[in-house]
């Protein structure tokens, strides 16, 4: 009896240190990294967010990485999958983090729960649109939180890194981010110039915010690389399918290379960009009498464009006086 008597006395004591440790404040402090990403349901797609999650690992093998979608409609269509028997049989052993994917809202939620208060939230994201200015928001509207007592702030740090093509102000050159960017798509570039082909990017764009982004770097790379014609419009906003075509047929360019100027080679790739419908950039390039050749790969498919995402999380780290160890 004495001996469990004094494993129930270690027990109450060791609950008694651990009740007073969070009452007195001292709360954990892990780190993580939330990836968060506008989402796909493409299979074929997923490549490109696993590599860009590899490289993050690869680099902190010690820090809690984890991904969000940012696309309701995206989230649903994977959680729906759940009560697909069919789909569930085929692939839910390996997709299960994709079956539960959460939104950035939640995924930093249940990381604070966890006891994660250091996290950096790293946008996937090409430039910064509506899609990073939604998610910066979120982020500054955690870090407006403040408890009457300082020890009890859910977060130490809760940063923001910034997207590909970087972000507004001082701190880091968005020029310097679209070299670095562009130094980066040399294999698509070759493997126009192996063609003898024009090299034409899709983009998203936005209808509601600037995309001149879109047009400011099809200079940067027309400057960098100009044995290539390279010709960048976007699904939505400017330049557009329209501005396209009229600059293929003014240089009267007679085969293109035609790729997704996307992370993720997914619905809009494969049907706005390669689809067989009247209205797709491939078959409207081709009314023009040019030879079309689609390549069905997304940007983070590319090692190289992933380890853009890794650099911008070390800044975010190093300005915000985080160690990620």
């Amino acid at each position: 009896m004495k001996k469990w008597s004094f494993i129930f006395f270690a027990a109450v004591v060791g609950l008694a240190v651990t009740t007073t440790g969070f009452a007195m404040g001292k709360l954990p402090d892990k780190k993580a990294i939330v990836l968060a990403d506008f989402g796909t349901t493409y299979l074929s797609a997923l490549k490109a967010i696993t590599t860009i999650q590899n490289e993050v690992k690869k680099d902190f093998p010690n820090i809690e990485v984890r991904m969000a979608f940012t696309s309701n409609i995206i989230r649903n269509i994977w959680h729906k999958r759940r009560q697909d028997a069919a789909f569930m049989k085929e692939h839910g052993k390996n997709l299960k983090e994709f079956l539960s994917i959460k939104g950035p809202l939640a995924t930093i939620a249940d990381l604070q729960d966890e006891g994660y208060r250091t996290i950096i939230v790293q946008p996937c994201h090409i430039y910064s649109g509506e899609e990073y200015a939604d998610l910066r928001s979120y982020v500054n509207g955690l870090n407006t939180i403040h408890t009457i007592k300082a020890k009890y702030m859910p977060f130490v740090k809760l940063a923001i890194g910034r997207p590909a093509l970087g972000t507004y102000g001082p701190a880091h050159d968005y020029h310097e981010d679209m070299e670095t960017a562009a130094k980066v798509l040399k294999d698509d570039v070759a493997l126009a110039g192996k063609e003898k082909a024009a090299l034409v990017y899709m983009g998203h764009g936005n209808e509601y915010y600037s995309t001149g982004i879109y047009a400011e770097f099809q200079q940067v790379l027309r400057k960098m690389y100009p044995g290539v014609k390279i010709f960048m419009g976007t699904v939505e906003g400017f330049p557009s399918l329209d501005d396209v075509l009229a600059g293929l047929k003014h240089a009267k360019i007679r085969k293109v290379v035609l790729k997704p100027f996307m992370v993720v080679a997914g619905d809009h790739a494969n049907n706005d960009m390669a689809g067989d419908d009247n209205d797709s950039w491939k078959n409207q390039i081709k009314k023009l009498g040019i030879r079309v050749v689609p390549i069905l790969h997304g940007l983070g498919e590319n090692r190289a464009w992933a380890r853009i995402y890794v650099r911008h999380i070390k800044d975010a780290a190093k300005d915000n006086g985080i160690e990620l160890k």
